[in-house]
């Protein structure tokens, strides 16, 4: 089990490797698992304000990190709110930073976040479970993946408003030193940008759904730079001053977190009209045999939120999404055609 999670000693390098159900390990019973998510957040989104959204997603993690003292710890960003897990220990702290990004939420960035805190073993006696990976996209960044259902039906339960964290009346403000969305949207080099779920349902065999998996990033990654979203020409920040070096900016590219493993396959890409056909081609054969649930999403441009941790100036971590409703969009999809043997929302 991963007892101490900055520990761990299997990082994977390639992403493939974290499709495999054998390179997760279960977190201990006593650690705690974390959500927040924008309520409302499609409104918010078509009403322009999707970068307002992401930085109410990421939020979270910044605070967290910066009040643990590490960043060290699995998180996953989703687009309108995020994840996470820590050990027992860190109860009092991840109440209090919750607690704090919702109230930080609603008086700075006018947006309701839901904040819900549940442990490892509640999920467990559900049936359902909490795996992580550690997959390193560079040298200087790597990301958690989560498989087993247990992110999952934790958010289900917090938006049915079991395990929630209400803010309290009187919260310091979070620190969110490193958290920024300094760059302009980045349109599409390929036809679109996709935002793209993929879920197994419970029944469905895991080692099928990885080869399911494979088949989809085959398509993908057999395009320039494997479909990566961010250009590889110096992007525009908002303020026009052009500050990065090449290298700099490469690091960027390599940091970002366009392809994630949480609970399924989490991808924000730069695609081919023909890439999307084919994919989708596949995910709808998949879904009729009962095997997959899937949402995609299309839009023009996409996002970025980024972090860079307090005292790790090396490691930037860099949060994807589509601009035009990125991964609430494709979450909307899949939640409104879901199948009768899927969970409920």
């Amino acid at each position: 089990m991963v007892a101490n999670y900055t520990h761990q000693s299997q990082v994977h390098s390639e992403f493939s490797f974290v499709l495999d159900p054998a390179s997760y390990e279960p977190l201990p019973d006593d650690w705690l698992i974390g959500v927040t998510d924008v309520v409302n957040s499609t409104a918010a989104i078509r009403a322009g304000r999707y970068e307002d959204v992401n930085y109410a997603g990421a939020s979270i993690i910044a605070a967290l990190g910066n009040a643990w003292g590490t960043f060290d710890f699995p998180f996953v960003f989703r687009g309108d709110g995020a994840a996470f897990a820590l050990p027992p220990n860190g109860l009092m702290t991840a109440t209090s930073v919750l607690r704090q990004v919702a109230a930080f939420a609603r008086t700075d960035l006018h947006l309701a976040l839901r904040t819900g805190l549940v442990s490892v073993a509640e999920i467990r006696a559900s049936g359902r479970d909490v795996r992580i990976a550690r997959y390193a996209a560079s040298e200087n960044a790597t990301y958690a993946m989560f498989a087993g259902g247990g992110l999952k039906w934790a958010e289900q339960q917090i938006k049915k408003g079991r395990y929630l964290v209400k803010p309290g009346k009187y919260t310091t403000k979070p620190d969110l030193t490193g958290l920024t969305c300094e760059w302009t949207p980045f349109p599409s080099q390929q036809g679109e940008i996709l935002s793209l779920l993929v879920e197994p349902f419970e029944h469905t065999d895991p080692e099928a759904f990885a080869a399911l998996a494979r088949r989809v990033l085959a398509i993908f990654d057999a395009a320039p730079s494997r479909s990566h979203p961010v250009p590889k020409d110096i992007a525009t920040p908002k303020d026009n001053d052009r500050y990065l070096d090449p290298k700099s900016w490469s690091e960027i590219v390599y940091n970002s977190d366009f392809r994630k493993y949480d609970d399924g396959l989490r991808l924000t890409l730069d695609s081919t009209l023909k890439q999307i056909e084919a994919v989708e081609s596949i995910l709808l054969a998949a879904k009729s045999r009962g095997d997959i649930n899937f949402g995609l999403h299309r839009q023009s441009h996409a996002l970025m939120t980024c972090l860079v941790p307090s005292g790790r100036p090396d490691s930037h971590l860099h949060f994807l999404d589509g601009m035009d409703g990125g991964y609430t969009s494709a979450a909307e999809m899949m939640e409104a055609s879901e199948l009768p043997l899927a969970s409920s929302s």
